[in-house]
């Protein structure tokens, strides 16, 4: 029977947490939309210019903070999560075979953002048709907004020293996605910190760029370096970069929140095109139209093609001096565009060959 919004406030709550779990999500919770503090803390974090050439986040700092400006009417925060972790032992394989790529776990399937942003907006449909219309607006990383502290508040995880949100029985692992609403329900106790005194994602990063608990420098993280930065990496942080050609998971897999987390297998979230098992050689051979083709709907397409190949030269550069290795990086050496060579010139004299 449908719930007006007359209703008890509690009941609505409840009902939208179970509609959650009907349509897929693994978590849900609610949250107000007040943001002071985190505001705060994002503001010293823009005015140290740690967040790379992402000039949008400095464009709408304080808007993320502001759920209530960024889509007028909004007094609450749906938030959910949708699982997409693997078993870490296959990550930590692929990471110690210099020869094999490696892919953020994030990366190996179908791109979240589509498939979360569809199925959040079929779960607010579902809401209006159970309470009565309501203004409500969804987001999955499509506009300025402070998700990670908003799960947190729903109640949904803590945000760890690696700036990452950890629900202790879920590990962190997991998208997140918004409904902002003008329903005035109750809101979740927010999530209680479990880090302790542990420090393994600061120790554990190739680049250094936990440069402080929950202080992350982009300029130094490979997940940047390799999806968001657009020009030549920075020459001491290629070796540190190893086999990774798109994202990093360091942080996450030697997290001891993951090690015992449930896994839920999204059969979208699989992984494509071997990612899981691919070497360096075979991902640089894929020409333009191939890389197109086989990342249609995957979160790689965000690098585009020369990003792609810069990556796996670096990669390469970092590999075993294999006669595969050495051949793949003097296949693309002439042709290749002024970045790309760059970095296949660096990868070469890497494995002394001129």
């Amino acid at each position: 029977m449908p719930i007006p919004l007359t209703a008890d406030p509690v009941a609505v709550a409840q009902r939208v947490r179970e509609l959650a779990r009907e349509f897929g999500f693994q978590r849900c919770g609610i949250a107000g939309i007040e943001l002071g503090e985190d505001e705060a803390h994002l503001r010293d974090w823009l005015a140290q210019g740690l967040y790379g050439s992402m000039d949008w986040m400095a464009r709408h700092g304080d808007l993320r903070a502001r759920p209530q400006e960024l889509h007028p009417g909004t007094v609450r925060v749906v938030s959910v999560g949708l699982d997409y972790g693997r078993d870490s032992d296959e990550a930590w394989d692929t990471l110690d075979d210099g020869e094999r790529a490696y892919v953020a776990r994030y990366a190996l399937g179908r791109d979240y953002h589509k498939l979360m942003r569809q199925r959040l907006q079929r779960l607010a449909d579902r809401i209006a048709e159970e309470v009565g219309p309501f203004g409500h607006r969804v987001f999955v990383d499509s506009a300025p907004v402070l998700e990670r502290a908003l799960a947190r508040n729903a109640g949904l995880g803590w945000i760890g020293k690696h700036t990452c949100l950890i629900d202790k029985d879920g590990g962190s692992f997991f998208f997140l996605g918004e409904i902002y609403v003008d329903l005035p329900l109750p809101v979740d106790p927010p999530a209680s910190a479990h880090c302790g005194t542990c420090r393994r994602c600061i120790d554990i990063c190739p680049t250094q760029a936990i440069v402080a608990p929950y202080r992350l420098d982009a300029r130094r993280c490979i997940s940047y370096l390799t999806i968001e930065h657009e020009g030549a990496i920075p020459e001491e942080l290629r070796a540190p970069i190893g086999n990774r050609i798109f994202g990093c998971d360091d942080c996450q897999l030697i997290c001891p929140w993951n090690k015992f987390a449930q896994r839920t297998d999204e059969p979208d979230f699989r992984t494509r095109n071997d990612l899981d098992k691919a070497t360096l050689a075979q991902l640089f051979a894929w020409s333009e139209a191939e890389f197109l083709q086989r990342t249609e709907g995957s979160a790689i397409r965000r690098s585009g093609y020369e990003r792609w190949l810069r990556n796996i030269a670096v990669a390469l550069g970092n590999a075993p001096s294999t006669p595969e290795v050495i051949a793949a990086l003097r296949s693309r050496r002439e042709s290749a565009s002024p970045l790309v060579r760059e970095h296949i010139e660096w990868a070469l004299h890497r494995h002394g060959s001129f």
